[in-house]
Parts: C-alpha cells; sequence; structure tokens
C-alpha cells in the first residue's frame, strides 16, 4: 500500500516526499479507519484524501464549505487529468443536471459539494446507487459550536452517512481544533473508532 501511495503522490502531484502526518493519514483512511486529522493550513490536507480517492474503487465525495477552494482544487485535479467535479451555488440548474450526470454515469471520482447539498433528496437518491467509497469533511470544525465557525448544515452530514446503504470511510479534517471541538467532531459526525491526528496546534 506505502509503494501505491509513493505511486500516486509521484505521477499526479511530483512529489517524493511527505509532510508530517500524511503519509500516516493516507493509510490509515486506505485501511478503510474513520480517520480525524488536525494539520496546519499549507500542510497538504487536501493530498490525504485526493490520493486516497484515487486509489479507492468508487467516488469520494468532499464536503467544504469554500466555494472558491472548490473551483481551485477541481480546476487543478482537471489539470492533471483526474475525473473530478463540484456542485454549489454558484452554478446554473442546467450545470448541476450535468454534474450529477457525469457523476452518475462513474466519470467522476472526486466529487465536491457544499454540506447544504446532502438535504436534496435527488442527490442522496443519487449515492444510494453509487458505490461511495470514501467522505472526506474539510473544515470540520464547523460542526462544533465550540468552533470559531459553527455551520448547522454541518450537522446533517452524519445522518446522511448513515442513510447510505453501505457506510463510507469518514475522514474529517480541519486546520484547528481544541479538544472539546475535536470530541464534537468525533460525536457529531459520528466516527467509529477513528485514528486521530494532531500535527497543528
Amino acid at each position: 500500500m506505502d509503494d501505491k501511495i509513493k505511486q500516486v503522490m509521484k505521477k499526479y502531484y511530483g512529489y517524493n516526499a511527505f509532510k508530517a502526518d500524511q503519509e500516516a493519514v493516507m493509510g490509515s483512511i486506505l485501511h478503510l479507519q474513520d480517520t480525524l486529522a488536525v494539520m496546519p493550513t499549507g500542510g497538504g490536507k487536501s493530498l490525504c484524501y485526493q490520493v486516497p480517492a484515487l486509489l479507492l474503487p468508487g467516488t469520494t465525495l468532499v464536503i467544504s464549505p469554500l466555494i472558491a477552494l472548490m473551483k481551485d482544487q477541481v480546476d487543478a485535479l482537471n489539470n492533471q487529468g483526474i475525473p473530478a467535479s463540484y456542485i454549489n451555488s454558484s452554478l446554473s440548474f442546467r450545470e448541476v443536471n450535468q454534474r450529477l450526470y457525469l457523476t452518475r454515469e462513474r466519470r467522476v471520482k472526486l466529487l465536491y459539494v457544499a454540506p447544504e447539498r446532502l438535504e436534496s433528496e435527488s442527490f442522496s437518491g443519487l449515492f444510494r446507487d453509487l458505490p461511495l467509497s470514501l467522505v472526506a469533511v474539510d473544515e470540520a470544525h464547523c460542526i462544533s459550536q465550540w468552533g470559531h465557525d459553527f455551520r448547522p448544515s454541518y450537522l446533517a452530514i452524519g445522518k446522511w452517512i448513515d442513510s447510505m446503504p453501505r457506510r463510507p470511510v469518514l475522514a474529517a479534517f480541519t486546520a484547528t481544533a481544541t479538544a472539546r471541538v475535536r470530541q464534537d467532531i468525533v460525536h457529531r459526525l459520528g466516527l467509529n473508532e477513528p485514528r486521530v491526528f494532531i500535527s497543528s496546534f
């Protein structure tokens, strides 16, 4: 597994080395363990779910509240030849339907969405019929009322995961989280005996 991680890192990203905890976080996800990673901004959080997404068999869903970040990451992935897309409020109804169609046809490996998208029954129905390997929750501190950026829409993520016919691996990422916020993330997302990595304080 380590060799495959290194091959993907080299092939798509041009990296021969890892930043702190990156390889361990990727390995945890690829061993199908729920994972919580607290990593500093610029610490390479996105690679920690993008690399496993390329090695896991199904689709990876990335939940993020940051519309600009979604577009930047998807553009970068597409430029590297990785089939990725995003759905958010910046798109027209027609564009959303086109991207849902491509996802349904299994032509999207990573799909980025805002947490509010999970409230759509048609969206949820799509993923009941698709192999969903991994759900990566970025800015996971947003689920905690003790965090600095609480978003009520994050509270629905755990219930949405439970509604899936086959539970995917769940990985949560944030740049900063106190012990209380970490506890909230684990509890409210319903992380199952997660491995926890802290390389940011």
